[in-house]
């Protein structure tokens, strides 16, 4: 299981620090023969006062090989990506595209109403939307005067 820390979205103000986390992330492909051919969708996350929403990229995958679960405050996006077809004898010239199984799990921040989850699929972007519970809803406090 490759479980990956979500922190390239604050890392979008330091350009540099993105580039260097992509080539370790390449070279750790290239001397790696147990990550060469794992891959792992990019995801976006972000909360309002109501939801915590996950965006995940899946290109190239059906509705059906998509598997998302909640369990213990971890939400759990699995599948498969399926080689594409092409002629027996037809040469490879390059072949960037990363198939197989993948798993990303994130430990979520606060506690979700799991039977109110909704996921959506569309154009290749899975979008999952988690509802607060009241308790992890921020609440405004009154201040008296004393």
């Amino acid at each position: 299981m490759n479980i990956t820390q979500c922190q390239r979205s604050t890392l979008t103000a330091r350009p540099s620090f993105v580039r260097f986390t992509n080539l370790n992330d390449e070279l750790n492909r290239l001397f790696d023969p147990q990550v060469a051919n794992v891959w792992t969708p990019a995801l976006d996350v972000y909360e309002d006062k109501e939801n915590f929403v996950v965006q995940a990229e899946l290109p190239g995958l059906k509705r059906e090989d998509i598997e998302v679960s909640l369990h213990d405050g971890t939400l759990t996006i699995s599948g498969e990506r399926k080689a594409g077809t092409r002629p027996a004898d037809a040469g490879v010239y390059r072949a960037e595209r990363y198939v197989g199984r993948f798993e990303r799990a994130l430990v979520l921040p606060a506690t979700v109403a799991p039977d109110k989850v909704k996921a959506g699929y569309t154009d290749g972007v899975l979008t999952i939307t988690l509802p607060k519970t009241e308790e992890a809803k921020p609440k405004k406090i009154d201040v008296s005067v004393n």
